[in-house]
């Protein structure tokens, strides 16, 4: 009887010994992992997962027998962080430019490109330019050209405003140095106008002011030459070292949904457009927060549609038809208009 008792206890305890060999087992926390791998896993009921570098998180502790998860590895610098059983937590990215990102994925390097809010954005939609990759946009970002008191100008000339047809002006007209307005009527102006006074010569002197201004921008230029007729282009300042010209296609300036977005065009040369071409504003675009800086002269087509401020260093034709949201300011020569039709842009 006793030999059974004795058999029966053995058993019993022998029945217990698996559960209390996991009870014993040792908690190991998991080493730190590096260069974008995770830590190892922790040993143990309670053992912890270690630190991720890199923004990879540490894996979980490993369950022994009747125990519960270890919970996940800590984040290491910018890296996020794990949560129980090794999830990744919410810990800021340590990647250049993304200080203000909550949501850094587990295990993804810095230098891995995330998704659309991580690409380094080029700011042409079409293929024209040659701003630096990975320049941010808020460095590129240009202010609007100040014009002084040629702001209240639509059409304002250096020698001459001529006009034939039926020109409708909302805004003001002038001239300075020169003295002669004709062709008003049959052309009507909503306005004031301004021939050979100290209005017009102040207008002229700020109209320069502002050509020198746009004139002289260098951050973030983006190369462009020819025909832009076609393009979808977004904000910025575009160069070309000769002439620009909207043909075979109209040419749309896409603000992204930024209102005060400004987009600003220098030409060596002349501006042209042929009949019956558009710039066409998308995206929240203003006609205000676009200027057209030309070297000698420009010419919009007939029944063409145009939209900015165009800063002539000489002169300004419109042809039969064309119209313009926009501004025509001349600084030495003469504006030329028949049957058009010229709005002052909304601020």
């Amino acid at each position: 009887m006793k030999m059974m008792k004795g058999t029966a206890l053995f058993l019993f305890l022998f029945q217990l010994l698996p559960a209390c060999g996991d009870d014993a087992e040792p908690n190991t926390d998991g080493g730190a992992g590096s260069m974008g791998m995770a830590g190892a896993a922790g040993m143990g009921p309670a053992g912890k997962g270690g630190t991720g570098n890199q923004d990879a998180a540490g894996s979980g502790g490993s369950a022994g027998s009747g125990g519960s998860a270890g919970s996940g590895g800590s984040a290491a610098a910018g890296g996020s962080g794990g949560g129980t059983g090794g999830a990744a937590g919410g810990a800021r990215d340590s990647g250049p430019g993304d200080a203000a990102r909550t949501d850094a994925d587990a295990g993804v390097p810095d230098s891995t490109v995330r998704d659309a809010r991580d690409t380094p954005s080029i700011d042409v939609i079409a293929d024209v330019g040659t701003r630096e990759a990975g320049m941010p946009d808020a460095a590129c970002r240009q202010a609007p050209v100040g014009l002084g008191t040629a702001n209240d100008f639509v059409v304002l000339a250096g020698s001459t405003v001529t006009n034939s047809g039926p020109t409708s002006v909302t805004g003001d007209l002038g001239v300075s140095p020169g003295t002669a307005v004709t062709g008003f009527p049959p052309g009507t102006i909503t306005g004031t106008q301004h021939a050979g006074d100290p209005t017009a010569a102040q207008g002229e002197a700020d109209l320069t002011t502002a050509y020198n201004d746009a004139a002289g921008r260098t951050l973030c230029a983006v190369t462009i030459a020819g025909n832009l007729g076609g393009q979808t282009l977004t904000p910025g300042l575009y160069k070309s070292s000769s002439s620009l010209e909207v043909s075979s296609g109209d040419l749309t300036l896409d603000a992204q949904g930024d209102a005060s977005a400004v987009f600003i065009f220098q030409m060596a040369s002349t501006l042209t457009t042929t009949s019956g071409r558009q710039v066409i504003l998308s995206g929240g675009a203003k006609s205000a927060n676009v200027f057209w800086q030309v070297g000698s002269s420009a010419m919009l087509g007939s029944t063409s549609a145009f939209q900015g401020t165009i800063l002539a260093d000489q002169a300004i034709t419109m042809s039969t038809g064309a119209a313009l949201n926009g501004r025509v300011l001349a600084r030495i020569a003469a504006v030329t208009l028949d049957s058009n039709t010229i709005v002052k842009p909304a601020p």
